[in-house]
């Protein structure tokens, strides 16, 4: 235990340090696998992205988590077994993934899994009284460094809940320290299953740096696709565009409580699902509405909801800049909408230097920088944004 404790102090005072950023969203799609060099760390902070992809996931692996993703009752046993599973999964990926860039893995200090969240439960959705905010990730960071032989960061959501927050958004910290810039008020929206957006201030006051989710972002679209055309995702909007928006549908949609819940809040597809749009179209005592048009409204939904977010942070005699990434940002039709409602160009957050796509896996490269190499982080006392570094450490053996 002695050598990896050194091991990490010594990877703490390095000039810079190869940090290995995973992140497995609710999608489902696949692995995004970040090598990123970083330099410093908090403002500080300096990084380049060296290598980056997305290793799909086979329809096997993805629908046994399927059998436990996002459902109050489950086979308890497949949970369990998941969780090393999905760890050796991911690291045989990571191992894959190095093997064909050529990277050996002793050029690599640290490893920053998310893990694969399986259930979001904030106090705010699950209202039983005396039980805290909550939210599970797993594929064990134990197995993750085992496998690998490097020392590894993960489950870094529970010391946000530990310290008052919802367990999300995260990527506050990471928008933060990469991308606040004086004189320039920036909103950084991602759009994963659900969307988020980080208000990075130009006053550089760090009390004023806002972050929430603000509900659907692909996750209603993707569900839909693939039940009514065996497709993952909706590619470059063409299905929604060729259906038309059904307001009274929208409108249900819309009524849905969450919405009119103050900021910041969190959210996730135990809440937004089939049964939510389904409940919506009885409510609308709709007839019938075709499959193009459901998918137009989940796109306008999403759109709205999202732009309805950010109008709402925004005071008149400022300028805002807004940078887009996620799988959302590759679509236009969804672009299009949210671009409109707000009145201003939507940007893709690649004009910073980041790929939109790689973004996600790079901040949680940069929560385990901060964890090792970084100082108290602060924030201002604000709800949903708690002071603190993230990230439990597993040591190789």
């Amino acid at each position: 235990m002695r050598a990896h404790i050194e091991k990490l102090y010594e990877i703490s005072g390095k000039k810079s340090r190869r940090i290995i950023g995973l992140m497995s969203g609710t999608s489902l799609d696949g692995l995004d696998v970040a090598v990123c060099n970083i330099k410093g760390s908090g403002t500080k902070t300096e990084l380049e992205l060296e290598f980056f992809t997305t290793v799909p996931y086979t329809e096997e692996f993805r629908n046994e988590i399927l059998q436990i993703f996002a459902k109050r009752q489950i086979d308890f046993q497949q949970l369990c077994l998941l969780n090393p599973f999905i760890g050796t999964t991911h690291a045989k990926m990571i191992l894959d993934c190095l093997n064909s860039w050529d990277l050996d893995i002793e050029h690599i200090d640290l490893i920053a899994s998310h893990g694969q969240t399986v259930f979001h439960a904030p106090k705010k959705q699950h209202k039983l009284p005396g039980f805290p905010n909550a939210t599970l990730q797993i594929g064990d960071g134990d197995h993750i460094a085992a496998k690998t032989g490097v020392i590894t960061l993960s489950d870094f959501r529970q010391k946000h809940i530990a310290a008052g927050g919802e367990g999300a958004p995260l990527a506050v910290y990471g928008d933060h320290f990469l991308f606040s810039k004086e004189g320039e008020n920036r909103i950084l929206l991602n759009m994963g299953g659900i969307a988020n957006f980080t208000f990075l201030p130009g006053s550089l006051d760090t009390t004023k740096i806002f972050t929430t989710d603000t509900g659907p972002g692909n996750t209603l679209l993707d569900a839909y696709t693939k039940r009514f055309y065996h497709k993952p995702y909706d590619e470059n909007g063409t299905i929604a565009a060729s259906g038309k928006v059904n307001e009274t549908l929208l409108a249900a949609l819309k009524s849905y409580p969450f919405f009119k819940a103050p900021f910041p809040k969190t959210t996730g597809p135990e809440v937004f699902n089939f049964d939510y749009v389904e409940s919506a179209i009885q409510q609308s005592k709709l007839i019938s509405v075709s499959r193009q048009d459901i998918i137009a409204t989940l796109t306008q939904l999403s759109a709205e909801t999202i732009s309805d977010a950010i109008r709402s942070v925004m005071e008149e005699d400022e300028t805002y800049t807004i940078y887009a990434s996620g799988g959302g940002a590759h679509n236009p039709v969804l672009m299009s909408g949210i671009s409109h409602a707000l009145n201003r160009p939507v940007l893709k957050i690649d004009k910073l230097g980041i790929s939109g796509d790689a973004k996600e896996a790079v901040l949680f490269a940069v929560l385990a920088n901060e964890a090792v190499a970084g100082q108290q982080m602060h924030l201002g006392e604000k709800e949903g944004v708690p002071g603190v570094s993230m990230g439990k450490i597993s040591f190789p053996g």
